[in-house]
């Protein structure tokens, strides 16, 4: 798939002369939906220190229907900085994109949304990250790019095992 979001310009099957016209979806927006930064213990957790922080960043990705063609992705990322036992630092970011997916299969949709809408709108979401610990006194938490496709398949295999689950206690 290409780096582009935007595939209205793409041709239909209907078009040549086809059934079926071809899958395609663009983002429609982006979005902040909850940001937050929280530095507890300023001024002290600014101090020169000897002592690396252990950062512990979480992402995670939802997506709901919207009506129609039009789904809502979810990209929730949060990261927690820490000098032994004090927080330096908290940062919690809800970020969304609306699509429109045309023409796409049933099966396929879920993992666009969680997949490939992801990929797109993750550099938005990092830089968010590192301008909020800048700001707060931090150096840029520059999050590593995230393997959504890894994710996905995690999300699959813990829906599976709860269905297994759920069978064998009936």
């Amino acid at each position: 798939m290409s780096d582009t979001a935007d595939t209205d310009a793409a041709p239909s099957d209907e078009a040549a002369g086809g059934t079926q016209a071809a899958p395609r979806f663009s983002i429609r927006a982006q979005y902040i939906k909850d940001y937050s930064f929280e530095n507890p213990n300023a001024p002290g957790s600014l101090a020169p220190s000897d002592e690396k922080p252990a950062i512990n960043v979480n992402v995670d990705v939802g997506a709901k229907p919207l009506g129609g063609v039009n789904y809502e992705t979810q990209l929730r990322v949060t990261a927690e900085a820490k000098r032994g036992d004090m927080i330096l630092f908290v940062v919690e970011l809800l970020y969304g994109a609306t699509i429109s997916a045309e023409h796409f299969p049933a099966e396929r949709v879920e993992p666009l949304c969680l997949v490939e809408v992801p990929r797109i709108i993750f550099p938005f979401a990092r830089r968010l990250i590192a301008e909020a610990t800048r700001e707060g006194g931090f150096a840029p938490l520059l999050i590593d790019p995230v393997n959504f496709a890894v994710l996905y398949r995690r999300k699959l295999e813990a829906r599976a095992a709860e269905q297994e689950g759920s069978e064998a206690a009936v």
